[in-house]
């Protein structure tokens, strides 16, 4: 008989213009059969059925105070246009506020520039999640952005792969000079014009140091027979030759019209190049290669390093026999990198060779050091330092001074950095590493506030041929 019943039930499906005979009853059927009917007239009890009236809380609408509430709501600044409002309504915003015992400067929202101070004696362990207007303290603040490509790459074949030699110097009239082997050449960064300005007699000879004058074109010329030479660069002249040394000479240092040399004997000569009898002095506390030599900024000491691991160093006195103020040992290897600091003339830094790895910084009117960190280039812009590494990133790296936190590390050379030159105004600096290139590395960005313009680098490309006149 069930599928009488289902056949019936299709069929009064399908006649959607008649109502169904069976099936479940409509809700509303439900709801009237069960007594829960609900019409509009019927009281508020009715409608909720098993439940009293004194069960249900309905708010007394009367009772809520809605001027109350948008007194505190009002924001600070609304408030503080009430001379716009009219003096009823202001009186009225008093009067409720004295009622509510609501002090007159107080709202619920309130614009502020900082947050109000706690009471007296209060601790926040959470501290302070959020600040207006922070102030950068020491060593904070936004980090500079430094390019981490070279600004030029410049090809120089035959560079000596020699801890001990100083090949690289960038004059004061923007131009950089640098050996390889037994020839200087003579960058214009402004021009780009290339020049060789000498070169040795024979092969086994070769360029061992060069030095800029402080102010001027004269470039000093240190060789392996143990010459200085003078050359005027824009006339490419040979102003003179001085000798004296026994061995190569491997470092140099101008203090006015006295140049400083130091030798692989040990010995330091002070060469006067106003007079003919030039060698004015002699400083002799080295026992190997003196690989190291920095005049202080005011003339007054000059800083002397050796393959002895020694730091000396010496006051500005000529003729006799002179001793050193200050006899450090504190590397453990060859002392080559030496620089003053430009801001504080008393500061020396110091740098050791592979088995020391550090560069310390010294007052010299004390004698003690005052930390360690590796750096051989001072930056008066921005307080900063520049170091020039070897194995095994052979990186420049950017030290803050003085707390020495690392700003950055500017990679690129394939092997290890040799020599490092800074720009006459100290936005760039020049490294040349062993593997026979020189970059031209924008360290330090201009100060805005003095708006100093950096030098100008002729070329667009980024590969210069320092050689490209030579024929190999």
């Amino acid at each position: 008989m069930s599928h009488f019943k289902f056949d019936n039930l299709v069929t009064e499906l399908t006649r959607l213009d008649a109502p169904l005979q069976s099936g479940p009853a409509m809700r509303f059927n439900r709801k009237s059969a069960s007594g829960l009917a609900v019409s509009l007239g019927s009281p508020r009890s009715a409608r909720t059925p098993n439940v009293p009236d004194s069960a249900r809380f309905i708010p007394s609408r009367s009772n809520t105070d809605f001027d109350l509430a948008g007194y505190t709501m009002k924001p600070r600044q609304e408030a503080e246009d009430e001379e716009n409002q009219s003096p009823t309504r202001v009186e009225y915003q008093r009067q409720l506020g004295a009622a509510m015992n609501i002090p007159e400067d107080q709202r619920i929202l309130s614009f502020k520039d900082n947050k109000p101070k706690p009471a007296e004696g209060h601790t926040n362990n959470l501290q302070v999640i959020y600040s207006k207007n922070k102030a950068w303290g020491p060593g904070q603040g936004p980090k500079r952005v430094i390019p981490k490509v070279p600004e030029r790459i410049l090809d120089a074949p035959e560079l000596l792969d020699d801890y001990y030699l100083n090949l690289l110097d960038w004059s004061s009239n923007n131009h950089v000079a640098v050996a390889l082997g037994a020839a200087v050449f003579i960058w214009d960064a402004s021009s780009g014009s290339i020049v060789q300005l000498t070169e040795m007699d024979t092969p086994s000879e070769y360029v061992s140091a060069v030095k800029w004058i402080t102010q001027g074109s004269i470039l000093a010329v240190g060789n392996s027979l143990g010459h200085v030479e003078l050359w005027d660069v824009p006339t490419q002249k040979k102003i003179r030759s001085m000798t004296g040394h026994a061995a190569r000479v491997g470092s140099l240092s101008w203090n006015n019209h006295v140049v400083s040399s130091g030798s692989r004997s040990g010995a330091i000569h002070h060469s006067d190049v106003r007079v003919a009898n030039h060698n004015i002095g002699t400083l002799a506390n080295h026992t190997q290669d003196v690989c190291g030599l920095a005049w202080s900024p005011d003339g007054r000491h000059l800083a002397s390093g050796g393959n002895d691991n020694v730091l000396n160093v010496w006051p500005n006195t000529l003729g006799g026999d002179v001793t050193p103020l200050l006899t450090l040992t504190h590397h453990q290897a060859a002392v080559k990198a030496l620089s003053w600091c430009p801001w504080q003339q008393n500061i020396l830094a110091s740098g050791g060779g592979t088995a020391d790895r550090h560069i310390r910084l010294w007052n010299v009117n004390t004698g003690c050091p005052l930390t360690s960190v590796c750096a051989v280039l001072w930056n008066q812009e921005h307080n900063e330092l520049v170091s020039g590494h070897g194995f095994s990133q052979n990186q420049l790296s950017i030290w803050r001074y003085p707390d020495l936190a690392k700003v950055a590390d500017l990679e690129g050379h394939k092997a290890r950095v040799l020599n490092l030159s800074m720009s006459p105004d100290s936005t760039m600096v020049a490294s040349a590493a062993a593997d026979e290139t020189l970059r031209i590395w924008n360290c330090f960005a201009v100060d805005q506030k003095r708006k100093k313009a950096p030098p100008k680098l002729a070329g667009q490309t980024e590969t210069i041929i320092l050689k490209a006149s030579r024929i190999r």
